[in-house]
Parts: structure tokens; C-alpha cells; sequence
């Protein structure tokens, strides 16, 4: 491997350390050759999430010409050119060495750009469009690199592995989101419970959820085990040497919502996370169970 190729790998490997704690831990579980890969898929995801979210400073204009112009030089790179890029090199010879679907990569920088101009969703179709491209085709970009026994089986369930993780970070972030002037729960979530962005504003300055955002909380955390009852079949039909890896992942992605309900559905009294020595001990037992083993939906029993 030439040393600019090395350092692009390296760079992806040092963003997914410092911005993706819990799947990076997972990734560990992963042989070297397969973690690399998925270090520079996650460098991809997270640096188009960069140029988007941590220049506030700047405007949405600026930073869309800053986003056009990462993903031409990325097409460019696709269509053979060399690219002056930190990072992008490590993504167009993982592209190239499992021919993934370039078609996920465009997906995805529609997604990104989507959120310098739309703010919210009217309904949890509209969201679910929106995370087609910024979640589900993560799925869909990772599974042949993990590697599976029936991939056309298998693909689905990535895709709702994308759905589930991504919904548990917007029921985690709904204060973070906030300050960014974006809402990703549906409007009409909010209205069914009669919530307005207006409360959830109150309740972010007060630090605390009124009654009706712990109801409207509750209902998405039960939306969200939908999708990861949806992908759990798709754990089992990953590789052998995959399985620990998605397993920890999948667990400690639902412990978020574990955590959520404990707090009492309070999404903005603190940041739900999962402490360390419960990660550890999900990674250790990952990596004593069984090939093939099933994994059980996260979060309290639906009702």
C-alpha cells in the first residue's frame, strides 16, 4: 500500500475514533483486514456530516458549494482521476476492492445536502426519504464488507439496521438537533401528542421533558425497536468473523434506548449514553457467543 493510500486509511480510522465511539468499539471486534474498510466508509459518512454540521458559522450557501465540491472530487476520483483529498483515497479503493454500489454514495450526499435547507419532516415518510440516503444505504455500503451467506436475504435487514440506528440517534439528539434549527421527529408525531416545536424549545431551556414529549419520546423508542426487530435476522446471516462486531453494535445502539427509558423518557434533563462498563462487558460477551446465536430487541417491551 503506496503512503498516501495509508494515511487516507489512517485519517479514517483517527475521525471514526474521536466521532463514533460505540461503533468503533464494535469495529475492534472485526478482523484488520475488514476493519480498515469500514474506518474509511465511516470517514466518508462522517467528513460529508462535518461539512454540514460543524460550520454553522458559515452560510448554508457556503457550505453547500463546500459539500458540491467534496462529492465532484469524489466523482471524479470514481471516474479514475487522482484526488488531493485526505481521505478519499481510502474510500475509492475500498469502493473498488468490493465493487459497492456507487449509487448508495450519491444517495448519501443528497441526504447531507438535504440538511442545509430542510429544518423538518411533515410526516415519518418524509423522514423515512430523507434516511433512505443518510442511514439505510450505510447499511447497504457496509454489508459487503462484513460479508455475508445470502447477501440478497441479508440486505433488507441492513437496511433497517441503518433505519434503527439512525432514529436512536435523533431520539437521543433532539436538544443537539435543536440548537441546530432542525426537528427529525414528524410533525405530525408532535401534533398527535400535542407537542410543538415551540414546547420542545421550552423544554430545552428549561432542561427537562414536559409529560407530552415523554409520551411522544415513548412512541418513537417503540418505532425504533420496530426497526431493530426488523434487522435482527440479518445478524446471523453475516460472516462468522462479522457477527461479534454487528452484534455489539446492534446492542449497544439499543442500549441508548434502554438508557432513554430509564431516564424516564427525559431526552433533555442529559445525553443518553451507555457507561463504559456496560460496552465492554456487551463487546466481551459478543465475542463468546455462538456463530448464529439471535439477538434480542433493545429497549422496554413494546406496549
Amino acid at each position: 500500500m503506496d503512503l498516501d493510500l495509508a494515511a487516507a486509511y489512517e485519517r479514517c480510522r483517527e475521525l471514526h475514533r474521536r466521532h463514533g465511539r460505540t461503533y468503533y468499539l464494535a469495529t475492534r471486534l472485526l478482523p484488520a483486514w475488514k476493519r480498515r474498510h469500514v474506518h474509511a466508509l465511516y470517514g466518508f459518512t462522517r467528513y460529508a456530516d462535518e461539512i454540514v454540521d460543524q460550520t454553522d458559522a458559515l452560510p448554508p450557501t457556503e457550505r453547500a458549494a463546500r459539500l458540491d465540491d467534496w462529492g465532484g472530487r469524489f466523482v471524479a476520483g470514481l471516474h479514475g482521476e487522482r484526488v488531493s483529498d485526505p481521505l478519499l483515497p481510502a474510500v475509492l479503493h475500498t469502493i473498488a476492492v468490493f465493487d459497492l454500489d456507487r449509487e448508495d454514495f450519491a444517495s448519501f450526499l443528497k441526504s447531507m445536502a438535504m440538511d442545509l435547507t430542510v429544518t423538518s419532516y411533515r410526516t415519518y415518510g418524509h423522514l423515512l426519504d430523507y434516511m433512505e440516503g443518510s442511514a439505510a444505504v450505510i447499511g447497504t455500503m457496509m454489508l459487503p464488507v462484513l460479508g455475508s451467506s445470502d447477501p440478497l436475504t441479508a440486505r433488507e435487514p441492513a437496511r433497517q439496521l441503518g433505519f434503527a440506528f439512525q432514529l436512536t440517534n435523533f431520539i437521543r439528539d433532539v436538544a443537539e438537533d435543536l440548537d441546530r434549527g432542525r426537528t427529525y421527529l414528524p410533525d405530525e408525531d408532535l401534533a398527535a401528542f400535542g407537542v410543538s416545536r415551540d414546547d420542545l424549545a421550552a423544554c430545552r431551556a428549561a432542561g427537562r421533558a414536559s409529560e407530552s414529549v415523554r409520551d411522544l419520546i415513548r412512541y418513537e423508542v417503540t418505532r425504533a425497536q420496530a426497526h431493530y426487530a426488523a434487522a435482527a435476522a440479518g445478524v446471523v446471516l453475516l460472516d462468522g468473523a462479522s457477527q461479534a462486531c454487528i452484534r455489539t453494535a446492534y446492542l449497544l445502539y439499543g442500549g441508548i434506548l434502554d438508557e432513554v427509558a430509564a431516564q424516564g423518557y427525559d431526552v433533555f434533563a442529559r445525553r443518553a449514553t451507555v457507561p463504559q462498563r456496560r460496552r465492554l462487558a456487551v463487546a466481551a460477551r459478543a465475542l463468546l457467543t455462538p456463530t448464529g446465536s439471535p439477538v434480542a430487541v433493545p429497549g422496554p417491551p413494546a406496549r
